[in-house]
């Protein structure tokens, strides 16, 4: 293994040692035969299970502590030296009082155990969108989950060798006590410090941490953008290829959208769908004044529960070896996994994700937990795009936000123009599920479904959207939809999953000025007629409802969009208007 000579590196680990007192310090050099090691370590320990390396090979089990299942926003910190640099949305604790508190938790905290130091890479490493990161932890899961979420070893210690700034990542698992776990973000020394939990979400730094938090921080700071988006291109039946991003709140079906399979019916057309990514984007202005994506990750970290062969194929088949399986149910007769509608045929003689015994057949409880998660490497999915590879990114013609609404969203409509696009992502709401701790069902602002995410002051990262959309001279077009609309008798009027794919292809028409549309107060709307609904079983009737633009209910959500905005002490004016102009629209109904 290369040695890391960078001074400011070795500097910065021996005094994190000197803090958590390891009995040993481990790097990371990313080699099969080293990560073989420290698998074998974890199943002496219990740690991780191995699964059934038959069915599943490479595959491991890992339990979390029954209170640490999730992201964990209320104990989640945004430590800037001002309060308004961290806004209304976020958690702030001065920089001083924060590292005083996590440095008296971090003492010691590594004793008797090994220190691994990880150096790793958010994008293909040497690229002009790449960043790299340490992840100092105690814990062999973080170890094993960044070997797959990110790029580890070698070519990282060769470029921090030739003195490339670094993220300073420190985790410990600690005594995983829920009354003392703390997400610390440090945008302004790019430093994050987590202690006192082993769930993917808090630990694996590089994620949400760095790729979001101190990513949206970094990208205002040197003109680009770090979002929470998956990234989809679709080729057309004359082999052209299209590609647009997504956001979307967790488990609201952007990992079902990222790796879509196509109806049969566009299928037989030639239409192909690939993924380039499913949760994070980093955007940049091209040369040419678009704007081009890449995903910074190397893997997918997916929710488990409702991933089926009808729901998501390519999913399940991306975790079928390589992949480490979190709080899902274990089938005993065969050493295999299972999580509620995988199938219809859950085990019988199971074990639950707390590890007791499960009878899938008679239990009322469930199985998994409903966050439960797999972890697997992004080169198994069947739909990887070729383009996620290079890292070099790809030129962006449609952003699509959405969420999960029961009643006032329509199907699809699309912005007038780049700044209302901005505020259709600032005014995004969703029903909450089981992504974050916190009341399922609930609805809540998520802008850009960025709300968890976003490293500073969002009325700031409103007015970079802005600023972004003027260095653009060609910007995507800017879509909201709602897969999830439903009728007076609570179900579902679209179908979704791979027929979405019909809504994505209007937007595309729609760039391509080929396809004309309705203007209503929300945007532009399709003509009915101009969703492609051959072979789909949904009536003119139903399509009506889908776009529908409900008064009263609009009346209502123009309310919650004022009490949310209310929240900042100021915003763009550009976000402002569109609310106002909205309100007269609304009115004039």
């Amino acid at each position: 293994m290369t040695m890391v000579t960078n001074q400011s590196v070795n500097d910065w680990v021996k005094e994190m040692a000197e803090m958590t007192n390891p009995d040993e310090i481990v790097w990371i050099d990313g080699s099969e035969k080293q990560l073989d090691l420290i698998k074998q370590i974890a199943l002496e320990t219990g740690e991780m299970l191995e699964l059934n390396q038959e069915k599943l090979p490479g595959c491991l089990y890992y339990r979390t502590n029954p209170k640490d299942v999730a992201r964990d926003e209320k104990r989640t910190v945004i430590c800037t030296s001002r309060r308004e640099d961290a806004g209304p949305t976020n958690n702030w604790v001065s920089p001083d009082e924060m590292y005083a508190k996590m440095r008296k938790l971090f003492k010691d905290s590594m004793k008797g155990r090994t220190m691994y130091a990880i150096p790793f890479s958010m994008g293909v490493v040497g690229t002009e969108f790449a960043k790299i990161g340490i992840e100092l932890t105690d814990s062999i899961y973080v170890v094993l989950s960044m070997a797959i979420m990110t790029r580890v070893g070698q070519e990282v210690i060769e470029q921090l060798n030739h003195g490339a700034d670094f993220t300073k990542c420190l985790h410990s698992k600690a005594q995983i006590n829920e009354q003392e776990k703390y997400i610390a973000h440090f945008p302004e020394d790019n430093t994050i410090w987590s202690i006192n939990s082993a769930y993917g979400g808090n630990v694996l730094l590089g994620k949400k941490c760095l790729a979001l938090r101190i990513g949206s921080y970094l990208g205002k700071q040197e003109g680009w953008m770090a979002e929470h988006m998956l990234i989809l291109k679709i080729e057309n039946e004359a082999g052209e290829s299209k590609y647009v991003c997504g956001a979307f709140p967790s488990a609201c079906g952007k990992t079902n959208l990222a790796m879509l399979t196509p109806p049969d019916y566009f299928k037989k057309k030639g239409y192909k769908i690939s993924t380039v990514g499913d949760d994070i984007a980093w955007l940049r202005i091209g040369k040419d004044g678009r704007l081009y994506a890449v995903n910074p990750e190397n893997g997918f970290f997916g929710v488990a529960p409702g991933t089926n062969q009808k729901s998501n194929p390519n999913a399940l088949q991306t975790t079928k070896k390589g992949t480490i399986f979190t709080n899902v149910a274990r089938n005993l007769d065969d050493n295999t996994v299972w999580w509620e509608k995988l199938d219809k045929n859950p085990p019988e003689n199971g074990e639950d994700w707390l590890g007791n015994p499960w009878n899938g057949k008679t239990s009322s409880e469930k199985g998994a937990h409903p966050n439960s998660r797999f972890t697997a490497p992004a080169e198994n999915c069947p739909t990887i795009a070729d383009e996620f590879f290079t890292g070099e990114g790809v030129p962006i013609s449609a952003i699509i936000f959405g969420g999960r609404r029961a009643k006032a969203e329509p199907l699809v409509y699309e912005a007038k123009d780049w700044n209302h696009g901005v505020f259709i992502g600032s005014a995004m709401a969703s029903e909450t599920t089981a992504a974050a701790n916190g009341q399922v069902g609930v609805v809540r602002h998520d802008p850009m479904a960025m709300l968890p995410f976003c490293g500073y002051n969002m009325a700031e990262y409103f007015q970079h959207w802005i600023d972004m959309g003027k260095k653009m001279t060609n910007p995507p077009r800017i879509f909201h939809v709602n897969w999830f609309r439903t009728d007076e008798n609570d179900e579902f009027l679209w179908p979704g999953f791979g027929d979405n794919l019909r809504v994505i292809l209007w937007m595309l028409h729609r760039c391509k000025g080929t396809v004309g549309a309705v203007e209503t107060p929300l945007g532009y709307e399709p003509k009915p007629e101009d969703i492609d609904v051959e072979e789909l079983n949904i009536t003119p009737e139903t399509l009506e409802k889908l776009l529908r633009v409900d008064k009263d209910a609009w009346k209502h959500e123009i309310q919650d969009i004022e009490n949310f905005y209310s929240k900042f002490e100021q915003l763009p004016k550009e976000l402002t208007d569109s609310l106002e102009e909205l309100k007269q629209g609304i009115d004039k109904l």
